[in-house]
């Protein structure tokens, strides 16, 4: 629907330039000087119009490309965190499977260390019952009992030998019950210690659960806003492609004007040059080398593929430019996504284009009448250029055509 109604502007633009068949004697009945003026005035100002909206888009395109290269970046970026968090991911869940190894040694240990308490435990318990019996034989048969052993003795050695026995016996127990008291206080350590180093890696490994989550969390933040600069970027892209269709739509219309300029241009002056065919003149110096041609490519900063509608020649700023041929200047201004542009009408329907002159490089005006071969402009990088170079077209009936069929 919008292409249609360009067109249609298009066509209401064009029907106020009409030419009158040829009469009688040959004779071409055209219009009054006065009213070709008036024309050629409204073809000026639809031109200029067109340029500032072409010119328009062409700065929201700019924008929006800058825009997603922005986005590009960070959206890069944020894929290079999420790597990164990936990897933690990946290290955190290795030392948490470690410490979930030492988690189990140590409910191990603790294990073993609560059996030989049991068994402490046991002894000592087991050891003091002994005690508390011979405590209270000795409570109830009173000191007689150990009395009646030492007094039965044959003999003072015999006495002697009894006392340093019950002295051992009484020793030895005061010994083995000191030993399990010292046993139980070390098995109660151990279990102490055991259970301290098992809460410590009980607190490590819930550390590396909260970092886990905490690195998944924020893995599904950035996947969250990658997906939202996705939907950015393809709207960018929408963009990008409606400003695109602008421009198409108003290089067509600035094409249509330019056309009909051209007719009044030549009614006005009665030019007759007419283009007969032939070989066109290098419109720079033949040792430039050709670095675009003409069909199909890769467009140099959008980065889509686009119609290349000419021949790029890469040369220095300022480069002398020349007519492939003779003419009428129709168009030496600034024109579209062209920059600094120079269209010449050769008769029959052909033109040639040059573009991207640099500021202050255009050196005809328009309705000028050129010779083959003269200097007519200075190669520059304005318009979309990445760099200075010359865009050279061909056109017949306005449509672009491969120049390479008219340089051979």
């Amino acid at each position: 629907m919008k292409k249609a109604g360009a067109w249609l502007l298009i066509a209401a633009l064009l029907s106020v330039f009409v030419f009158q068949p040829a009469g009688k004697g040959g004779q071409v009945e055209a219009a009054s000087l006065s009213q070709i003026e008036k024309d050629i005035a409204a073809a000026n100002k639809q031109i200029k119009e067109a340029e500032r909206t072409a010119a328009n888009a062409a700065k929201q395109a700019n924008t929006a490309e800058h825009e997603k290269q922005d986005l590009n970046v960070k959206k890069a970026d944020l894929q290079q965190e999420i790597t990164s968090l990936m990897k933690e991911i990946d290290k955190v869940a290795v030392e948490k499977q470690k410490t979930q190894e030492k988690v189990d040694a140590k409910e191990e240990e603790l294990k073993q260390a609560g059996v030989e308490l049991d068994e402490v435990q046991a002894r000592i318990v087991k050891r003091e019952a002994l005690l508390e019996q011979r405590m209270r034989l000795m409570y109830t048969n009173g000191f007689v009992s150990y009395m009646d052993v030492l007094l039965s003795a044959n003999s003072f050695s015999d006495f002697l030998d009894r006392f340093d026995a019950l002295q051992t016996i009484l020793n030895s127990d005061r010994d083995v019950l000191e030993s399990h008291k010292k046993d139980k206080v070390l098995a109660e350590e151990k279990k102490a210690d055991i259970e301290k180093q098992y809460a410590e890696i009980q607190a490590l490994f819930h550390e590396l659960e909260l970092q886990q989550v905490d690195l998944a969390k924020k893995e599904s933040e950035k996947e969250v806003l990658i997906a939202s600069y996705n939907a950015n970027l393809e709207k960018l892209d929408d963009t990008l492609e409606h400003l695109e269709e602008i421009s198409e739509e108003q290089e067509k219309l600035l094409v249509a004007l330019a056309a009909k300029k051209s007719k009044l241009v030549a009614e006005k002056n009665r030019i007759k040059n007419p283009y007969t065919g032939g070989k066109l003149g290098m419109p720079i110096d033949p040792s430039y080398r050709v670095t675009s041609n003409f069909g199909t490519r890769v467009h140099p900063i959008t980065g889509r593929k686009h119609s290349h509608t000419g021949i790029d020649f890469g040369a220095p700023s300022g480069t002398p430019i020349y007519a492939a041929e003779s003419g009428v200047v129709i168009i030496s201004q600034v024109w579209s996504t062209y920059g600094n542009c120079i269209v010449i009408d050769h008769g029959n329907g052909l033109w040639t284009l040059y573009a991207h002159i640099r500021n202050g490089g255009l050196l005809v005006d328009e309705g000028d009448n050129v010779k083959k071969g003269q200097q007519i402009a200075e190669v520059g990088s304005t318009g979309n250029s990445t760099g200075p170079h010359l865009h050279f077209e061909v056109r017949k009936n306005e449509v672009p055509v491969n120049p390479g069929g008219y340089l051979k």
